[in-house]
């Protein structure tokens, strides 16, 4: 265990979780956060690292969950403010109007109310899909993940982080002597005081860990070239699915979605693309080419020569939601921040939060002289 001096945490995992919780507990002050992790922001899109091929953007379906909510309302206000004309992460978002229409009724209070701008939408609204039984508008922001995870790694080297490259087989290896274990050429061989797994749909297999709860949600999407898109819309059905058009700064779309629990395919299916296809088009006419629509009604054709990509992620999602504890009964304390499933851009800071309030706590009963500095 460090003696006197920063506390040196390692957190496991290089996703929008990861990366979140690191710059966090960083940036609280007094420790020193190393991230540990086999694939990063800047590797090539690979189904092992779901942040990659995620929308994404901040639509709250938190419900009556109290933590969720009050973890997506601070995730939200946080990407509000990053977002911000001037801010260093402006470019990583897009501001923009939001349309969500619903194929059933929605609790109260809703969760989206708090949102900017909010209104309840009408059944004559031109967009209102035959389905729906309720709409509402609001603003919102999206998030280009590929630029954002730089933008998060970014920030959290500028602030004397530490990233080590290598796959962890027992957590055991990181109690022990730290990432030393995992790169002995780069890393400080002294214990941790502290592990935060981070390790998403890892969590499953990691030794010590073996989260049997874990599963895969597998999502399927396409990304389009359609700058003419500057708002979002999103049907969801009775069943539990989405169909969505994720508009980003760039000029590129992402539409989808699917959710397919327990399915561990890695490749798009060419089926499931021609059905979101389909349903977005159906949804959103506005997607194929102005000059298309201008002279006649869009086809699911006039929509292919605008893919440039076709994606798909493993959503981590855990039987009982996100799981945010620490284990505090071995050499230093784990505490546990993963199992988001399709929420991790939507409660990443929340989460963080929650996660650097254990892991203080942890240490103070550990150390309490050493942790008042903290």
């Amino acid at each position: 265990m460090a003696g006197v001096g920063p506390k040196k945490i390692i957190v496991l995992g290089a996703g929008v979780i990861g990366l979140t919780t690191a710059i966090k507990i960083q940036e609280s002050g007094g420790y020193h956060v190393t991230i540990v992790a086999d694939t990063l922001p800047s590797d090539p899109k690979t189904i092992k690292y779901t942040s990659h091929w995620a929308g994404a953007h901040h639509v709250s379906l938190a419900g009556s969950d109290m933590r969720q909510r009050q973890m997506d309302r601070e995730t939200f206000e946080t990407l509000w403010e990053l977002s911000a004309p001037g801010n260093p992460a402006e470019k990583c978002f897009l501001r923009l109007p939001q349309e969500e229409y619903h194929c059933e009724e929605r609790p109260r209070p809703d969760v989206l109310e708090i949102m900017p701008e909010y209104r309840e939408l009408q059944q004559d609204t031109p967009a209102w899909p035959a389905t729906a039984v309720h709409g509402a508008a609001f603003k919102t922001v999206t998030i280009d993940t590929p630029v954002y995870l730089t933008y998060l790694m970014s920030r959290f080297l500028a602030g004397g982080g530490a990233v080590v490259r290598g796959s962890v087989q027992h957590i055991a290896q990181l109690v022990e002597s730290g990432a030393h274990a995992i790169n002995p050429d780069e890393a400080d061989p002294a214990s941790p005081d502290a592990i935060v797994v981070c390790a998403g749909l890892g969590a499953r297999a990691l030794g010590g860990v073996e989260d049997k709860d874990v599963y895969p949600i597998r999502g399927q999407t396409v990304l389009l070239r359609a700058p003419w898109i500057r708002f979002g819309r999103t049907l969801s059905t009775v069943k539990g699915t989405w169909t969505y058009v994720i508009p980003r700064r760039s000029g590129d779309v992402i539409v989808g979605g699917t959710l397919g629990p327990d399915d561990w395919h890695p490749r798009p299916r060419p089926e499931t693309t021609r059905d979101i296809l389909q349903r977005v088009l159906a949804l959103c006419p506005e997607i194929a080419p102005p000059d298309i629509r201008a002279v006649r009604e869009p086809t699911i054709d006039d929509v292919l020569p605008i893919v440039i990509e076709e994606g798909c992620g493993l959503r981590p999602g855990r039987k009982g939601g996100i799981r945010l504890e620490v284990d505090d009964g071995g050499k230093v304390p784990i505490v546990h921040n993963y199992g988001h499933g399709g929420y991790g851009y939507i409660s990443s800071w929340g989460s963080a939060s929650i996660a650097l309030g254990l892991l203080a706590s942890a240490l103070k009963k550990r150390d309490p002289v050493l942790s008042a500095k903290l």
